[in-house]
């Protein structure tokens, strides 16, 4: 009987160990199943938070590389800006498949002359650890006590103050046009479900008037 319960116990302690140690390609596996259709080929619904069109795109108030941010003119293109506001890169999953996708996408944006800029509300240091686990060149933006996103006019109040999710946005882009004025929106009402990012730049040509 001892030498059983010493095999259960040797054994309870192998699994813990190899959950350990596969953590990581466990949680991300199960964020892939989780994510596989969230993305869809345009905006459908009549959700429209944040700016007006036409309006100027406010002023800011985050961080970025250890400084004080206000104006997302340095993450401009020559032919304007696509801002992403999303909730968090450390536990929400669909904010994460949409970063890798849209980085993946980086150059598209870039070879048309949009600059890409996106926000959370994560600490800088949850961040840079999304950053360099999976390669983000993206300049990301933490909001400071959900001020910006409040701003904006998306800021989710669905939580209050001590609440872990307080400070999350409504997710979804807002584009700029060269002189800072809005040109376009995609925000969808269901959270886990985003415009893909081949569509969100053909989008952002056709309201930009780029050919």
């Amino acid at each position: 009987m001892r030498k059983l319960l010493r095999a259960v116990f040797l054994l309870l302690l192998l699994a813990i160990a190899l959950g350990y140690l596969l953590r990581q390609p466990l949680k991300e596996f199960a964020y892939g199943l989780l994510t596989q259709d969230m993305f869809v080929a345009r905006d459908t619904d009549a959700f429209d938070p944040g700016p007006a069109l036409g309006s100027r795109f406010p002023g800011l108030r985050a961080s970025y590389r250890g400084r004080d941010i206000t104006l997302i003119e340095e993450f401009a293109g020559r032919n304007g800006t696509v801002f992403i506001a999303s909730r968090s890169l450390d536990w929400c999953p669909y904010c994460m498949r949409q970063m890798i996708q849209l980085q993946q996408q980086q150059k598209e944006f870039e070879a048309a002359g949009i600059g890409l800029v996106a926000m959370t509300y994560d600490a800088p240091q949850l961040q840079q650890a999304f950053i360099d686990r999976h390669g983000i060149t993206i300049a990301l933006l933490s909001d400071t006590d959900g001020l910006s996103f409040k701003t904006l006019g998306i800021l989710n109040e669905q939580y209050r103050r001590g609440d872990s999710e307080y400070g999350v946005p409504l997710p979804g882009m807002i584009v700029i046009d060269p002189q800072g004025v809005v040109a376009g929106k995609l925000f969808l009402e269901d959270y886990s479900v985003r415009v893909d990012s081949a569509a969100a730049l053909a989008f952002s040509r056709q309201v930009l008037g780029i050919r």
